[in-house]
């Protein structure tokens, strides 16, 4: 067949067959035409066609030829709208709109007027009573020129913050583009932005993170990278930046962490106050945990590393230089006593809420938070703030005297009170005064808590329905080996623990073990429940057990802890389960603007009957066990059912009392911290009122300030607990009748036990038997340290035989 054959055959609605696959001479016009497949099977029916006519006709008989073609159609429509030439034309229609929308973007948005000045106010904080607390506002500013800087120091932001700022225009679109894909998607900012951004950011425009702001931002930032100097715009950014302690701009950040001029800062110095601006709060090397150390430490060097990079610092030189740790901060006027403590918690979790809601990073949301005009009330009741402070007071500060005893400048307390019903912080105490001491010890995590993470081994070993090596359910009434030193089993980690004073205590139970905090028994209790479980529901009830190995040396409470995570570890206990996360943040509101917290009282972490069952195990520590002096036998106490437990760790750097009443969680810590280094260091000696070794063990202090306060701010109620064991409601048991009880109650026995004859399981369980009512023990020990109390306990209640160590 021929060209033009073939042209007709095709406008015929024909197509050129192969040759030779024909089985029959061509169809006539009309008739069905057949078609046969290689091998000679027969092929495809094709549909007449009618020979000739208009495109029309020819349309709607290709449409008759059955709904097998349809599909085709379909797809052949498809593919003429989105042809290449199309999908091209309409991208560059876009890229075109989206030109001249900026251009015109660009023509109406000017750059406005400096405002940083004009939005920054005082904060006015409130006592849940609606008195008011405080009102911190006084902005430290000092603007400085460029030239005071040193150029070394300059570098540092650069290097630190945007190493092409001397070359760019002002703005990285590709962290533009991302900063705003996530503002659009309610992720807030990912980080990116040029120094010059971050200034116009700071001076021309807000903190808020919105699609227009970021636009406005784009623009302005382009318009002031060609109206401005580079130099004027690295100084307009140093001095208008948040470093935290209060310090707005590079001279009043050099004053507050090491008291020189910004012209006299050496370039390591310059790179630390360079890394803070990440995240000012959390690398203040005062405050900040091991955590936000490590990251400042990096950031530091970081800086350093991109400035040899740069040319701008010598290696050999960079080499030699160590990291410049801050000096003490200096507290704001205003803010004395506990003022400052109860600030700070309330603005850290103000800012939290607004980094988890709006994706803020932490120097974003210190901007919007710190004097930015805002009215926040707290859960703090003064009633009960002012019984704290006294009950610590009159328990312990006041019998220090650092002239005396080099030993009683060592000693910080922190304090934190939570309403288990709502998740309210209720008082606080952070030390002896916010000016005198920054560091808030109620939310300090750098101190071990000791045996008051026992409980939360039996919580996890309740909730897993654990069982011990051969087979036996773990309840209060489990019998353990209380041998000191005995090798734990089933560990891969070989672990022998001993008791305090290597005390053998042979069977004993659960309930006894917790009351005498026996550390044999709870090791062999976190392996047989299993060390990932322990640390899991220790997580979930509140502590904080990131990259901590689960391994046996954490029974004994071996990890750092702060006041208010064992509040609210207890809390969760004391409320049957129910997480509770302690916040002393009521609200926060300012002009057009509302930040409500979220409810502090979550889901179930752990079942209602292993809480109920852990809390009747520790009202026997208060009243048979390591507390009984101090809280059992408190004569304040007038038959308030407790729960709780002591804590003393290792070398007895630190001393604890968590306890709790239906209504009302306390925990108290008291912590060794040399003065001048800063450094952990023994509380042994202090006070100089502890007969023997000076031991100052958490059924002491900790446990009076505890009943001191408590005592004299709850009413007299009972648990109401889901469970038939512990103590609350099952008598101690006894097993030893030979030997009387003990009258000094401790966390081991007046004698040191053998392992043939182990003492009595409960030295204090029948503390009436010898003690008469009439005359209870001296509620303060420094009355009469000579005389020994009714019934032959020590004259001390503060000096228990011994306390658990680790």
């Amino acid at each position: 067949m021929g060209r033009a054959e073939e042209r007709k055959a095709r406008q015929r609605g024909g197509r050129r067959a192969a040759p030779g696959r024909r089985s029959s001479p061509p169809a006539a016009p009309g008739t069905p035409e057949i078609l046969e497949s290689p091998g000679g099977t027969t092929g495809t029916v094709r549909a007449p066609q009618a020979e000739g006519g208009t495109r029309a006709e020819r349309r709607k008989a290709a449409a008759k030829g059955g709904s097998a073609k349809d599909g085709k159609a379909a797809k052949g429509r498809i593919r003429r709208l989105f042809t290449w030439k199309k999908v091209l034309g309409t991208f560059l229609g876009l890229c075109l709109l989206g030109i001249g929308g900026f251009i015109v973007l660009y023509m109406m948005v000017s750059v406005p007027a400096g405002n940083s000045l004009a939005q920054t106010q005082s904060n006015v904080y409130k006592y849940s009573d609606g008195s008011v607390l405080a009102r911190k506002g006084t902005v430290n500013r000092e603007i400085v020129d460029l030239s005071k800087v040193p150029k070394d120091v300059q570098h540092t932001f650069v290097a630190a913050e945007n190493k092409s700022f001397y070359s760019d225009n002002g703005i990285d679109l590709k962290g533009m583009a991302r900063g705003l894909y996530n503002t659009a998607r309610g992720r807030g900012t990912q980080g990116g932005s040029t120094i010059t951004q971050q200034y116009v950011k700071n001076y021309y425009l807000d903190q808020n993170q919105t699609v227009t702001r970021k636009l406005k931002e784009l623009v302005i930032s382009l318009k002031v990278d060609r109206e401005k100097s580079k130099d004027e715009i690295l100084a307009g950014y140093i001095n208008t930046s948040y470093y935290g302690r209060g310090a707005y701009g590079i001279q009043a950040a050099a004053q507050a962490y090491y008291r020189v001029d910004a012209q006299d800062l050496t370039v390591q110095q310059g790179a630390y106050l360079a890394a803070l601006l990440q995240a000012p709060s959390q690398y203040d090397w005062a405050v900040a945990g091991p955590i936000g150390k490590k990251l400042v430490v990096a950031r530091w060097n970081y800086t350093l590393n991109n400035m040899v990079g740069q040319g701008w610092l010598d290696k050999t030189k960079r080499d030699t230089m160590k990291f410049p740790v801050p000096k003490e901060p200096k507290a704001a006027s205003g803010l004395e006593g506990q003022k400052g403590y109860l600030v700070d918690l309330a603005n850290t979790q103000l800012e939290n809420q607004l980094m988890k809601r709006q994706g803020l990073t932490r120097s974003e949301a210190e901007a919007q938070v710190v004097d930015q005009g805002w009215t926040i009330t707290l859960n703090i009741d003064p009633k009960r703030q002012a019984k704290l402070e006294a009950a610590v007071k009159g328990q312990l500060t006041g019998k220090l005297d650092g002239k005396k005893r080099t030993v009683d400048k060592n000693v910080q307390a922190g304090a934190v009170s939570v309403d288990p019903k709502t998740g309210k912080i209720v008082a606080l105490y952070g030390g002896i005064d916010y000016y005198k001491h920054y560091t808030n010890n109620a939310t300090r995590a750098d101190y071990q808590p000791a045996s008051t993470f026992k409980p939360i081994i039996l919580a996890a070993a309740l909730d897993q329905d654990a069982k011990t090596q051969d087979g036996k359910e773990i309840n209060a009434n489990t019998i353990y080996d209380g041998t000191s030193g005995r090798p734990v089993k089933g560990s891969d980690i070989a672990f022998s623990p001993p008791n305090e004073d290597d005390a053998d205590y042979g069977d004993i139970t659960v309930q006894t073990a917790m009351n005498k905090s026996v550390n044999s028994v709870f090791a062999q209790m976190g392996v047989d429940v299993g060390m990932k479980n322990v640390m899991k529901v220790a997580d979930d009830l509140g502590l904080d057990t990131t990259n901590l190995p689960a391994v046996p040396a954490q029974t004994l409470g071996s990890m750092g802890a702060s006041p208010l995570e064992m509040a609210g570890v207890y809390a969760t206990l004391d409320n049957h389960g129910k997480k509770v996360t302690p916040t002393i943040l009521a609200s926060a509101e300012k002009t057009g603007r509302t930040v409500d917290p979220p409810n502090p009282i979550g889901d179930p972490v752990i079942s209602e009957s292993a809480a109920d069952q852990v809390t009747s195990v520790l009202t026997g520590v208060v009243d048979d066990g390591t507390a009984k002096v101090s809280v059992a036998q408190n004569p304040l106490r007038k038959g308030q059912q407790v729960a709780g437990k002591t804590g003393t760790s290792d070398n007895n750097k630190s001393a604890w009392f968590t306890g709790y009443t239906p209504d009302l969680v306390t925990s108290v810590g008291l912590f060794g911290e040399d003065y001048k280094k800063h450094s952990q260091v023994s509380l042994t000696g202090a006070t100089g009122l502890i007969p023997g070794t000076g031991r100052i063990n958490g059924g002491g202090y900790p446990a009076q300030i505890w009943a001191t306060y408590t005592f004299g701010v709850t009413k007299k109620q009972k648990f109401e607990l889901n469970t038939d064991l512990g103590a609350a409601v099952q008598p101690t048991e006894s097993p030893s009748k030979s030997a009387p009880p003990s009258e000094t109650p401790s966390e081991t026995p007046s004698q040191t036990p053998t392992k043939s004859a182990p003492p009595s399981d409960t030295p204090s369980n029948s503390p009436s038997q010898s003690a008469t009512t009439s005359a209870p023990p001296s509620n303060s020990p420094s009355n009469s340290p000579s005389q020994s109390p009714t019934g032959g306990i020590t004259d001390n209640p503060l000096d228990p035989a011994a306390d658990d160590f680790q």
